[in-house]
């Protein structure tokens, strides 16, 4: 209890201190105008309340990364708890801020584009494909996830007085692996995703996230009340590797609890949120804040994993051979909190993969739009744009949800990687702090090359020893630091140091509303 505690602590002091200190790299200026102001479209552009882009960016960026991935995390006892804290403050809350201020001060570009400016034109084209593949599997994995735990709270026989026996049983006829009640729901979140991928951002996503975080927030205090209350009890803190298939940490829980610590992910994202700030002062709260709030969700879910079982065995046999982390979800909310508390509290973890599914999709669409040169302005270049990414992300779902979710975890870190160079670059041209990103993007480097090379086989790496494995990820990681010092005194200034032109903007910005 007393580790869960101090890791709390740590979290929102991180926020109030560490956050402050980084947000002074940028210098935020309440007088220069957001894009959401000077290039207000009424699609993607839309100045938003900060209250309402605060809640969007922390649905967006909070998938079933902080949830699936400490459970799984959980496996190797309390140490996970280290990651979350520190991993997130000194590392996944720069990364989150640093790229938002980047679109901000770059009138929203997209994060392709902001890799391509800082770390140049062949880095634009490998990250333009390589994030929409990962857009395209976070679209992927938050269909089946969601799916699956829907299905958990309404399984096909709670409809049999109102379709009958027969249409029950046609429900739960096995297709492609999955039930035809599984299908069905997956069908229904994908319209949602088109729905929400093709619209204005105000109109669906702005309006209905709102909603979603009640039921988030439902999840959250009901399992915050049940830890602080011991009717989930906390054992000592440990960094005993207690993995019952004796994994080593090293380098693989920073890959398993990836979103709760620091994601790649996020980077896609700010963008979006980036276009609809109506005023900079409000940054370090949006992008360092949001980071710091779904931290709280991993640790919270990290220790409810192990706490409710007793331990990592009981928490290992809940899951099963196939290590399902939904299994746990279930089984967590509805004994702690009964079968309608549980209902809600499900209801908040399936929320947290649909609004960042949706977004996902968004994501990319923009990605798309802007790398083929193609206004969004008109709903034809939408379908365009988002018709095929969605027909791609269908046909993976005939994938197992195991696999698919192995390369999104790798290729999710790598993207957090080369984000915080991007990040490095930019600070290091304005001649402030740049160490701040420099470190976690050498430690990124190594941890997620080691784990390419020392990741089994079966599980899609290449089978080195561990040791070996290790020393080359970090002979990679010194010698990119290296090259980056190498070329840092060489940078030019950064322009946004420059004061922005004209008075202060008001706010709100005259002749825009915001919503």
């Amino acid at each position: 209890m007393i580790a869960f505690l101090v890791g709390l602590a740590l979290l929102v002091l991180g926020y109030l201190f560490y956050g402050r200190f980084a947000v002074r790299a940028v210098a935020p200026n309440p007088g220069r105008p957001t894009p959401a102001l000077v290039s207000s479209d009424g699609m993607d552009y839309v100045p938003m309340a900060t209250w309402r882009v605060y809640l969007v960016q922390l649905l967006n960026i909070a998938g079933l990364g902080p949830v699936f991935g400490p459970i799984l995390g959980a496996l190797w006892g309390p140490q996970v708890f280290l990651w979350v804290v520190i991993g997130s403050v000194l590392g996944g809350a720069v990364h989150d801020l640093i790229s938002g201020v980047m679109s901000v001060r770059n009138n929203g570009a997209g994060l392709p584009d902001l890799i391509g400016k800082y770390l140049g034109r062949v880095a634009r084209h490998l990250a333009t494909f390589f994030i929409l593949i990962l857009m395209i599997l976070v679209g992927t994995v938050f269909v089946k996830g969601p799916a699956g735990l829907l299905v958990k709270i309404l399984p096909a026989e709670s409809f049999s007085g109102l379709f009958g026996a027969g249409a029950v049983e046609w429900l739960e006829t096995s297709w492609r692996g999955n039930s035809v009640w599984l299908w069905l729901v997956m069908g229904l979140i994908f319209l949602y995703y088109i729905l929400a991928t093709l619209l204005p951002i105000d109109k669906i996503i702005g309006r209905i996230y709102p909603l979603f975080a009640i039921c988030l927030l439902v999840m959250v205090a009901g399992l915050l009340v049940s830890i602080l209350t011991g009717r989930i009890a906390l054992g000592g803190f440990s960094l005993t590797n207690f993995h019952p298939d004796g994994t080593p940490a090293w380098p693989i829980i920073f890959v398993t609890v990836s979103c709760g610590a620091i994601s790649g992910f996020h980077a896609t994202q700010s963008p979006l949120m980036a276009r609809c700030l109506n005023n900079e002062k409000h940054m370090r709260l949006v992008f360092y804040g949001a980071m710091i709030a779904e931290a709280i969700i991993a640790l919270i879910w990290s220790a409810s994993a192990s706490g409710f079982y007793g331990g990592v065995e009981g928490l290992a046999a809940a899951m099963g051979p196939g290590r399902n982390p939904a299994v746990v979800v279930h089984q967590v909310c509805v004994g702690t909190m009964g079968a309608f508390g549980g209902a809600l509290a499900i209801l908040g973890v399936v929320v947290l993969p649909i609004t960042s599914g949706d977004t996902a999709f968004r994501a990319a669409r923009l990605i798309a739009a802007d790398y083929l040169k193609l206004p969004q302005k008109r709903i034809a270049n939408r379908y365009k744009v988002a018709l095929p990414l969605f027909g791609v992300s269908f046909a993976l779902n005939f994938i197992p949800f195991n696999i698919i979710w192995r390369y999104f975890g790798w290729a999710n870190q790598t993207l957090a990687g080369v984000t915080l160079w991007a990040c490095t670059v930019y600070l290091a041209r304005r001649g402030k702090r740049w160490w701040m990103t420099a470190l976690p993007a050498t430690f990124m480097t190594v941890m997620t090359i080691s784990y390419l090379l020392v990741e089994t086989r079966a599980h899609g790496g290449i089978g080195l020893p561990n040791e070996l494995g290790t020393i080359i990820g970090l002979a990679c990681g010194v010698a990119a630091l290296v090259a980056f010092l190498a070329v840092r005194r060489r940078l030019g200034p950064e322009p946004d140091d420059q004061p922005p032109m004209g008075k202060p903007s008001p706010e709100p910005f005259e002749g825009v509303k915001i919503s």
